[in-house]
């Protein structure tokens, strides 16, 4: 029998707010564990090795000392490695996520069995990001505890597929935690994404407008001016496909050919060179919709635990019209 992890249970909201490069840092991760949901960050956020070590030791640091003033108990926090290749830290940022004993590892681009043993080796969770079946297979067979489906509209490295069918085709052999990323912004989304099949929800555009990100106030106007139409999915930026608000990709003179590049993918040569593009080329996903303000992550969670209680007890009236 397969058993859920046991801090789903001891969360406020079934919610993980997603790693995003340039966006998520150390105050972004500490207010949404205080908060009560899983808060994680991108270890390439940092651009050495020896500053994703002075984050670590800042979030555990600053939820310590939450646990001990408040007595609470703070969600566990996670970091984004990016398992490929080119990616020239990927072990020395290993190593660091095994001295600190960093509760949840998110893997992305690559699912490596060695990976999963090195978190495993002192009881650290690994959930993998994938797109499509072939993925999740590959990923479960490299023993991942979880995965995050990116379901179509999803910011940054989106997939393509409807999330219903996402989560139904991958239900069907992977029985562990399931993740669910894609236009997720509201309480009513979070209660949506269980419905669904989901254990937690995988939220990332919603957070960027928030006091706590990276994200500068041009980036947060621009995502409260944008409608679903407004997003972009192109892989000319990075070499993967990746949704970004249009209105970025105009002002920094992007052409409909040069939409249609193909760009390798190099995160030892162009590591910077990404850096500097997504500072002016922003990312978003299609729930940029219903995001209409600009607040802290405190009240975006009470929000979302008010819109998700609502949408949880509206649906019971459907047991009184639809009896066994």
């Amino acid at each position: 029998m397969i058993t859920k992890p046991s801090f789903i249970k001891e969360l406020s909201l079934p919610a993980v707010a997603a790693p995003m490069f340039l966006i998520s840092g150390p105050q972004l991760v500490i207010e949404c564990c205080k908060n009560g949901i899983v808060g994680t960050f991108p270890a390439l956020n940092q651009r050495t090795s020896e500053g994703f070590e002075e984050w670590l030791i800042e979030i555990q640091t600053a939820l310590s000392a939450f646990e001990k003033e408040t007595g609470k108990k703070a969600a566990p926090f996670g970091v984004n490695l990016i398992v490929h290749p080119t990616n020239p830290r990927l072990q020395e940022d290993i190593k660091l996520c095994i001295k600190y004993k960093v509760p949840l590892v998110i893997t992305s681009l690559g699912a490596v069995s060695q990976v999963v043993d090195a978190i495993h080796s002192y009881g650290g969770l690994v959930f993998h990001d994938v797109i499509k079946k072939r993925h999740a297979k590959k990923a479960a067979g490299a023993g991942v505890d979880g995965l995050i489906l990116v379901a179509a509209g999803a910011g940054g490295h989106g997939g393509t597929i409807n999330p219903m069918t996402l989560v139904s085709e991958i239900k069907q052999f992977f029985d562990k935690t399931i993740l669910l990323s894609g236009c997720i912004s509201t309480g009513r989304d979070i209660a949506s994404a269980l419905q669904m099949g989901a254990d937690l929800a995988y939220m990332g555009t919603r957070f960027i407008n928030t006091n706590e990100s990276k994200a500068t106030e041009e980036y947060r106007k621009m995502i409260i001016e944008a409608g679903a139409s407004d997003v972009v999915y192109t892989a000319s930026i990075s070499g993967v496909h990746a949704n970004f608000l249009g209105a970025s990709l105009q002002a920094a003179g992007i052409t409909e050919e040069d939409l249609k590049k193909d760009t390798k993918i190099d995160f030892g040569k162009e590591m910077d060179t990404e850096a500097k593009a997504w500072k002016t080329i922003w990312s978003a996903g299609q729930g940029v919709a219903t995001i209409e303000n600009t607040t802290s992550v405190s009240q975006l969670v009470t929000n979302l635990k008010s819109e998700f209680q609502f949408a949880i007890e509206e649906q019971t009236k459907y047991l009184e019209i639809y009896p066994k």
